[in-house]
C-alpha cells in the first residue's frame, strides 16, 4: 500500500510536502498548477512547481480545460526534471475552478477528459494519471465513462475521490464505487476521501486500492502517514508540536529564500508577510485541540512578524 499526500491548493507547498515525506508519505503532490497560467508565462504558477532539497518523490497536478494548454503544461513540467508523475485534476469543486470549465466540471465531460489526457500523454514519457469523482451527483454516475476515457487515452493510473461533486468535501465516502472501480480497472487505482485515522484507512484499504491519498486529514497531523504505516505516534521531547512548528517554520523560510534567489524579478513577499500567510494557513493548526488552544489561536492571529513568531514558538 502506498500512502500519498493529496494535492490541496494553498496547503501542499514545498515545505509541507517535505515535512509529510519525512513523516511517512510515500508520494506527495504539488498544489494544483494552472495549465493556462503556464501557457501564459505566469511566474506565480511556476513557483508552485518548485521543490526543496530533501523532498521525496513528487507528482505535479495540472488543471485546465484546453488540450493545447495541457499539452504545453505537460512539456513544461516534464522539462523541469523534478516530477515522477503528471496528474490531471478532474475533481476540484472550488467554484472558481469549475466556472472556467476545469476541475469537477470535467466529470460531466468524459470525452474532453480523454482529449486532455491524450494531449498530456503525447508530450511526456512520465506516467500521466487522472484524479476525479464518481459523477456530479448520486443520481448521475459517470465513473465508468471516466475510467474508459483514462484507459483509452493512455493514462497509467486513476485516483477516485469517492464523493460526488455535489458533496464537496463532506458526507459519505462511497467505498462501494471505489471497490467496483478496483475490480473494473486495468490500471492502478488510488482512493481518496475521508481518511483521517486508522479505522477510516482500513475501510478504504479493504476496497483493494493500490494507494490511499490523504488531504485534509494530514493538514493538522502530517505524522498521520507514519502512524498508518505502523510507526509509533510522533514524540519529540515533551512538546512534539513545538519541534514540528519550528521545523516547518524553518522550511518556510528556506523556501521563501529559494524563490527570491531563483526569481529575482518576481514579486516574492517580504519575510514577515510570507511567514504571516503561511502561519495562518498551516502552523496554528498543529495546536488545535490542546489545552489553551483558543487563547493560542488569538495570539497567533495577532502575529505579523517573523520575530513575533519565533518568540511565541520558544514559549509554547
Amino acid at each position: 500500500m502506498k500512502w500519498v499526500l493529496a494535492p490541496l491548493a494553498g496547503f501542499t507547498d514545498a515545505p509541507f510536502r517535505r515535512l509529510c515525506a519525512r513523516l511517512g508519505a510515500d508520494l506527495t503532490y504539488t498544489e494544483m498548477v494552472s495549465a493556462a497560467g503556464l501557457a501564459h508565462g505566469s511566474s506565480p504558477t511556476r513557483h508552485l512547481m518548485e521543490l526543496l532539497p530533501g523532498e521525496g518523490p513528487v507528482a505535479c497536478q495540472l488543471f485546465g480545460s484546453k488540450p493545447d494548454e495541457l499539452a504545453f503544461a505537460a512539456r513544461e513540467a516534464d522539462a523541469t526534471g523534478r516530477f515522477v508523475e503528471l496528474n490531471l485534476n478532474a475533481g476540484c469543486p472550488v467554484p472558481r475552478i469549475v466556472h472556467e470549465g476545469s476541475g469537477s466540471a470535467l466529470v460531466k465531460k468524459p470525452e474532453l477528459v480523454h482529449e486532455l489526457l491524450k494531449a498530456m500523454v503525447r508530450e511526456t514519457k512520465l506516467p500521466v494519471t487522472l484524479k476525479t469523482r464518481p459523477g456530479p451527483r448520486p443520481d448521475c454516475v459517470l465513473l465508468w465513462e471516466l475510467l474508459d476515457a483514462a484507459e483509452t487515452a493512455g493514462a497509467r493510473g486513476i485516483t477516485l475521490h469517492a464523493r460526488f461533486t455535489s458533496q464537496n468535501h463532506g458526507g459519505d465516502v462511497h467505498l462501494d464505487l471505489l471497490a467496483e472501480l478496483v475490480q473494473r480497472a486495468k490500471i492502478p487505482v488510488g482512493g481518496n476521501g475521508g481518511v483521517v485515522d486508522p479505522a477510516t484507512a482500513r475501510a478504504m484499504a479493504a476496497t483493494g486500492v493500490d494507494a490511499i491519498m490523504i488531504g485534509r486529514g494530514a493538514v493538522a497531523r502530517p505524522w498521520l502517514f507514519g502512524e498508518l504505516k505502523g510507526a509509533a505516534p510522533q514524540t519529540v521531547g515533551t512538546d512534539p508540536m513545538n519541534r514540528l512548528f519550528l521545523e516547518h517554520l524553518d522550511a518556510i523560510l528556506e523556501f521563501r529564500e529559494m524563490l527570491a534567489r531563483k526569481y529575482p524579478n518576481d514579486h516574492v513577499p517580504a519575510v514577515d508577510g510570507f511567514v504571516s500567510v503561511k502561519l495562518h494557513t498551516h502552523l496554528f493548526r498543529y495546536f488545535a485541540g490542546r489545552p489553551g488552544a483558543g487563547e493560542l489561536r488569538r495570539r497567533l492571529n495577532a502575529i505579523r512578524t517573523l520575530a513575533e513568531v519565533r518568540e511565541l514558538a520558544q514559549n509554547l
